[in-house]
């Protein structure tokens, strides 16, 4: 295999439950890798949401997934209350992002809907296409399960069409408790070619480290490689260049755009 990333350091934020496929992506294109968890997925501090949704599962009419966690953190609950997924056969589901998608398609539920623009614009723009005008939202029911901090644009933007948007935690991102600042700090100076990060609380999470708004200074000679638009904006934000994205928001994507950024 062509290695465009040998002598190349790439610094991995994202979950170490979730790492090693971007791991294995990355060396296989010959670069070293350190991984650096920004995030840890928790359960949520109470389910009492999310189990009164799913026991009236019937009264909803979409199903609006956010990423990867929020389908794995929902079914396992479903699975937890004894219901099955064919229960969800009689509700149109949204997966937002390819990755989210393939999670649901592994696990046997029908996905109606993949937005091509995974920023909240673009979703709402897709499910008001999908029913045939804005106007079809009215009335509409929207189950939202998702981390308990989330981006509030479009749930506003469906409740101004007139739906009826449920937003329930399935589960929490926090910052590990195991980050050791110095050694983060010290890398980041160091041999760092890169820092990818694969979510918009992966960058939020390292600012909080760091206890800045603005990371350029901390990134300054790093190149920044994010999985998808809304982690790009994120990192925007929070005074960042984004030098590397992938058309698709995946973690193989994502290792591939890095590689060709190096191999070109």
């Amino acid at each position: 295999m062509n290695q465009p990333l040998l002598g190349r350091t790439v610094v991995i934020t994202r979950a170490a439950s979730q790492a090693s496929e971007f791991v294995n992506a990355l060396e296989g294109y010959g670069a070293q890798v350190i991984s650096c968890p920004t995030i840890e997925i928790k359960e949520p501090e109470s389910y009492q949401q999310l189990d009164e949704a799913l026991d009236h599962l019937y009264g909803y009419d979409w199903l609006v997934f956010t990423s990867a966690n929020s389908v794995e953190s929902f079914l396992k609950r479903l699975a937890h209350q004894n219901k099955q997924v064919s229960d969800l056969d009689e509700i149109r589901v949204c997966a937002i992002g390819v990755a989210t998608a393939e999670k649901l398609h592994d696990a046997q539920v029908h996905v109606d809907l993949v937005p091509s623009d995974s920023r909240s614009e673009g979703v709402f723009s897709s499910l008001s296409e999908f029913l045939g005008g804005t106007e079809k939202l009215s009335g509409v029911n929207v189950l939202l399960p998702r981390a308990a901090t989330g981006r509030d644009l479009l749930p506003k933007a469906l409740e101004e069409a007139g739906a009826r948007v449920d937003i329930v935690t399935a589960y929490r991102t926090v910052i590990p408790d195991y980050v050791d600042r110095g050694r983060l700090s010290a890398m980041l100076a160091g041999s760092a070619d890169c820092i990818a990060f694969t979510s918009s609380s992966t960058v939020k999470n390292l600012a909080q480290l760091f206890d800045t708004h603005d990371l350029s200074n901390i990134l300054k000679k790093i190149a920044v490689a994010c999985i998808g638009g809304v982690t790009a904006a994120t990192a925007s934000e929070y005074g960042l260049t984004v030098s590397i994205q992938p058309a698709t928001s995946t973690v193989s994507d994502l290792a591939r755009a890095i590689a060709d950024y190096y191999g070109q």
